[in-house]
């Protein structure tokens, strides 16, 4: 694959598109912006121009240097080639507070737009910006009024297109009851509403299908490598038999041969193609695991954010259009048992906040 290439991308309901691999930047603990702005340089070299982000995460700064730099370095033609997500955090979640929000994740991106601007999660919380919290900081969500306040950021222009995240069935009804624009996209996380090989999420894929709303897994590899994530994705049995099966494309065999074709005047159109078959036969090629979570998620018609810094592994992440998964594989993962949510958002969960339970938190949905 040339580093250039750019990912294909899914219309929204918006009217707007977005790219199918978007680069995550929460992670904790924060690394310095050095680094966040480093690998967002090097994955714009590598293709990449979906870039996920939040006011809580603490690289909205970061990420808007590189988009900066890149552009000062002829990474990028434009701005208008890059969509940039960022994220309404919980203790925002007042219809006073949406817009002024958005403008100052604005004014640390240095962008005069976002591509897509969601809610972070159906809560609402007391105080400034916070990670931490108890069941006291937790309040009474009054949706219709701040879905409102995203409809304005949309229509001033602030937002491109606007969202939610960790949305259940139920709590995208209700906000289709009132919504004078529907959200475009429900980007469903590692923390919260899963979508993933072991948790694949039919039921809510298929409501917001219909609906016309774009579902979007963040961390769809289970968050590995941070204090709230597992590798029980990485480590399913399933997906590391189809990693290992799998043989290496015509397409990048191809590119292993010493010449191009018309440069090898001495061999013939026939002995070219023997050459690849003998290529195909003799080289393993063996998918990282995580390659074919992300196919997956992709060829369900879901996009996938993921994060790292690591050069080598966006690569790797961007490296998953010029193959597909057999149908066989397909059938196999969609029948993984048990299927299963790998985490329960316990600090939602109280006998005295908001959601009670986890029954009451995913509306049944457990």
């Amino acid at each position: 694959m040339q580093t250039t290439e750019v990912e294909p991308q899914v219309g929204l309901n918006s009217g707007r598109r977005m790219p199918v691999l978007g680069m995550g930047t929460a992670t904790y603990p924060i690394p310095p912006d050095e680094t966040i702005t480093t690998a967002v340089i090097d994955a714009i070299a590598l293709g990449y121009r979906h870039f996920d982000t939040a006011s809580v995460y603490g690289s909205e700064r970061a990420v808007g240097r590189a988009i900066a730099t890149a552009l000062e370095r002829g990474l990028v033609g434009s701005r208008e080639e890059l969509f940039v997500t960022t994220k309404l955090w919980c203790t925002d979640m007042h219809a006073d507070r949406v817009v002024p929000a958005l403008q100052e994740s604005l004014r640390t991106l240095g962008l005069e737009y976002i591509d897509l601007y969601l809610i972070h999660y159906p809560v609402r919380l007391k105080g400034e910006k916070q990670i931490v919290f108890t069941s006291e900081d937790m309040m009474t969500v009054d949706m219709p009024t701040v879905w409102e306040a995203m409809e304005k950021c949309q229509s001033l222009g602030l937002a491109k297109s606007i969202g939610v995240s960790n949305f259940t069935c139920k709590k995208l009804a209700d906000l289709l009851n009132h919504a004078r624009i529907p959200p475009a996209v429900n980007q469903v996380s590692r923390h919260c509403v899963e979508v993933h090989p072991i948790w694949q999420q039919r039921k809510l894929r298929d409501f917001c299908s219909e609906k016309g709303i774009h579902v979007s897994a963040y961390s769809p590899l289970g968050a590995v490598g941070v204090f709230w994530g597992s590798d029980a994705v990485l480590e399913c049995e399933e997906v590391k038999r189809i990693a290992q099966s799998m043989g290496k494309s015509r397409a990048q065999v191809n590119k292993l041969l010493p010449l191009p074709c018309a440069e090898r005047k001495h061999c013939s159109t026939k002995s070219c193609r023997q050459l690849i078959i003998d290529l195909i036969s003799t080289i393993p090629y063996r998918l990282m695991y995580g390659q074919v979570c992300l196919r997956w998620g992709v060829e369900q018609g879901v996009s996938v954010v993921v994060k790292s810094f690591n050069k080598e592994r966006l690569k790797e992440n961007m490296e998953i259009f010029d193959w597909r998964l057999k149908e066989e594989d397909k059938e196999r993962l969609s029948l993984i048992i048990p299927q299963k949510r790998l985490i329960l958002v316990e600090p939602f969960i109280s006998p005295n906040g908001f959601y009670k339970s986890h029954a009451d938190f995913w509306d049944g949905d457990v």
